[in-house]
């Protein structure tokens, strides 16, 4: 009984592991990455846009 009770507390879940299992991080991260991967490249487009003579 000891034996499963150190082992229990030396098992240590990793970061990785809890942000994967996850759903709800997982789909904020799904939806803002492209958005924000969006809203950069439209202003480095207009930024590009040359000036009007």
């Amino acid at each position: 009984m000891s034996d499963q009770k150190n082992n229990d507390e030396e098992e240590r879940i990793s970061g990785w592991q809890s942000l994967i299992d996850n759903p709800f991080l997982l789909l904020f991260i799904g939806v803002a990455m492209p958005t924000v991967f969006y809203i950069v490249w439209g202003i480095m487009e207009i930024v590009n846009v040359p000036v009007a003579p």
